[in-house]
């Protein structure tokens, strides 16, 4: 078939869609895609049989399908060798030229050749055309997060372990990595999932954001370096060009911008720090949250009494009780934590009324915070907070402290606020099973605040980032098949009435930046979007840590039963979250869940935030084409 489809000239639009349905059938055969994947486009990639027109909207639909095969069959290429060849990279760069090998001499390289020139067509013809560089085969390229950038492009054709992120450069690479510092805009070949952390944090702060091939990454090399302006439409079509070649219009941007701050500020009066008692969960709900805690704990303990038998038991460490082990003596430093804390940011803003530069003063904070940080870790613990742990435990799981294992997950006044996520900046231990471990533990999620990368994301948007206090929330962890999260509302695809799902094998899935089994649901189909290549996952024994298993893609994460149980659940969600937290709140939640033996457990809902400036843009919407998917083309047409 590789010799036989050099010869195969496309006459018309019917011949092209034809090569591909043959194409994507090849690569079932040929193990790159798995049997039921094949299956769910199958009835997409038939539309065109017996047909002499579509509609733009069947061709787009036909599109995505053809293009999914593609991505399918590169990240299962990737899955199998990707591991290994990370591992000889690091001493041999050109060991990662490895996959590009494999997937070429596929049948993936035909086929992604051939849903270019479809995505061309269909672009022409829509009138979404992307304008990136000039390059080739720019069909493959679509936005995923709409927003603009100006800044230096770095491209990265390898390894990322090595670079030092900046907030003021945009980066093209392989896949994002989970602990992404704060960048002007990302281009990813592997986008991982819709509702990564590291997604969710670029949706929030309007980061622009798309996916591109291999090819496009390549071919974007040659500008590595260049100041470059970056846009992504909220049609998710995609412009990039040298700086030197902006309009007045995209100048002005960026100057209306430096003098608009779009910061908030966290309300620090709120706090309750004389709170310095453990609480039972089922005694904090979604009033509590950045009083006593943080959303996460406020918001289990909400769900725990509107969702009883889908939610465990827990017990929480309020602010209080950081902020009371902040006042005893910082070893070597002639001071207690909380004022060598408010010296640092004194001196800070000394440095700010003195015209240092903004760099100067980063670089100040996170040497003196990561001193900070460290002597955190080391701190003594209170007797009476460990004697009272030690009962409080006992109380919530019927067991003592150091023969159940729990998670201990980071809970800071600054999470979930109106307008700021902080998925995933601060730290959660995995089942933790000694006591000594949990007691470590505390200390390492209460310094975890004061990571650089934590405190970037948070000087990026908020305007007092120092007034951050750690809570945190201690629950047994759940030996779940699968976990995931899920979103009640479209993203890219779909309606406000629709559901993005997200799961991955294991625990703790689909939040960091791992290749989910994607799904967009309505009330009556479920639409897979791509499946997992995850070739790892985690399970948590009950001797406490994690077991890695490996997983085969020969069968779908989510059964039928499982969608329309989360159906079910998302049904409830948004009728009785409202309910007994805002009832002024109108917008979409965001959900992490798990299934253990096919019984949905709820891990956390909270209000999905994205960055609906990014979507108003002015400038956005004017080079955002008009669609018309009812159209109709001739499959006729001349390609």
């Amino acid at each position: 078939i590789l010799k036989e489809s050099r010869s195969w000239k496309d006459q018309s639009l019917k011949d092209l869609m034809e090569k591909l349905h043959h194409y994507a059938y090849v690569a079932y055969g040929s193990g790159l895609i798995e049997k039921w994947e094949w299956e769910s486009v199958r009835g997409t990639l038939d539309t065109h049989e017996g047909k002499k027109e579509l509609s733009i909207g069947s061709l787009d639909d036909f599109l995505k399908s053809s293009r999914g095969v593609v991505e399918w069959s590169v990240a299962m290429v990737k899955a199998n060798y990707g591991e290994v060849v990370n591992l000889y990279t690091d001493f041999e760069p050109k060991a990662y030229g490895f996959i590009d090998d494999r997937v070429r001499s596929s049948i993936a390289l035909n086929m992604g050749e051939s849903v270019s020139v479809l995505g061309r067509i269909i672009s022409e013809e829509s009138a979404i055309v992307n304008q990136v560089m000039q390059l080739e085969e720019q069909g493959t390229i679509r936005g995923l997060n709409p927003g603009y950038a100006m800044g230096e492009l770095v491209v990265v054709d390898g390894s990322i372990s090595d670079i030092e992120f900046s907030k003021n450069k945009i980066y093209v690479f392989d896949r994002p990595p989970s602990g992404l510092k704060p960048v002007a805009g990302i281009m990813t070949v592997s986008e991982g999932n819709l509702v990564s952390h590291v997604q969710l944090l670029a949706r929030n702060l309007g980061i622009p954001n798309a996916a591109l091939s291999t090819t496009n990454l390549k071919g974007l090399k040659e500008f590595n370096g260049k100041e470059v302006f970056y846009a992504v439409t909220t049609k998710g079509n995609v412009v990039m060009k040298l700086g030197s070649e902006m309009s007045a219009e995209e100048e002005e941007l960026f100057a209306v911008e430096e003098r608009s701050s779009n910061k908030i500020e966290v309300p620090v009066d709120r706090i309750k720090l004389d709170q310095v008692d453990i609480l039972n969960m089922r005694d904090v709900d979604a009033d509590d949250s950045g009083h006593i805690c943080g959303p996460k704990a406020a918001n289990l303990g909400q769900l725990k009494s509107i969702f009883p038998d889908n939610v465990v038991e827990g017990i929480v460490i309020p602010f209080g009780i950081f902020r009371k082990h902040l006042d005893n003596p910082m070893p070597g430093q002639g001071q207690s934590y909380w004022s060598f804390l408010n010296a640092t940011y004194d001196q800070a803003d000394k440095m700010r009324k003195a015209n240092a530069s903004e760099n100067q003063i980063d670089e100040y904070q996170l040497e003196r915070l990561s001193l900070l940080r460290k002597s955190i870790e080391k701190m003594k613990l209170n007797e009476a907070f460990v004697t009272q742990l030690k009962s409080e435990f006992q109380k919530a799981f019927d067991t003592p402290l150091g023969t159940l294992p729990v998670f201990l997950r980071s809970d800071t006044n600054m999470e979930d606020l109106k307008e700021f996520t902080g998925a995933g900046l601060n730290l959660t231990l995995f089942n933790i099973l000694k006591e000594q471990a949990i007691l470590d533990g505390i200390k390492k999620v209460w310094a975890s605040p004061y990571t650089d990368r934590s405190l970037k994301w948070r000087q990026k948007y908020l305007l007092n980032p120092e007034y951050v206090f750690p809570s945190i929330l201690i629950i047994p962890g759940v030996d779940v098949e699968y976990s995931g999260v899920v979103i009640t509302t479209g993203i890219n695809v779909g309606g406000k009435e629709d559901i993005t799902v997200a799961f991955s094998r294991g625990a703790g899935g689909a939040v960091d930046g791992q290749s989910a089994e994607t799904h967009w649901v309505t009330k009556t189909k479920d639409h897979l979007l791509s499946p997992a290549r995850e070739p790892s996952y985690i399970r948590l024994p009950q001797t406490g840590g994690s077991s890695q298993m490996f997983a085969s893609f020969d069968r779908p994460i989510l059964k039928a039963e499982n969608i329309q149980t989360i159906r079910e659940m998302v049904d409830q969600v948004r009728v009785k979250m409202p309910e007994r937290t805002d009832p002024n709140y109108k917008g979409a939640y965001d959900m992490e869940m798990g299934f253990k033996e096919d019984k949905l457990w709820l891990f956390q809902i909270r209000p999905f935030v994205e960055n609906s400036q990014a979507k108003s843009y002015s400038y956005l919407e004017s080079i955002s084409p008009k669609v018309n998917r009812s159209k109709k083309i001739s499959l006729l047409k001349k390609v």
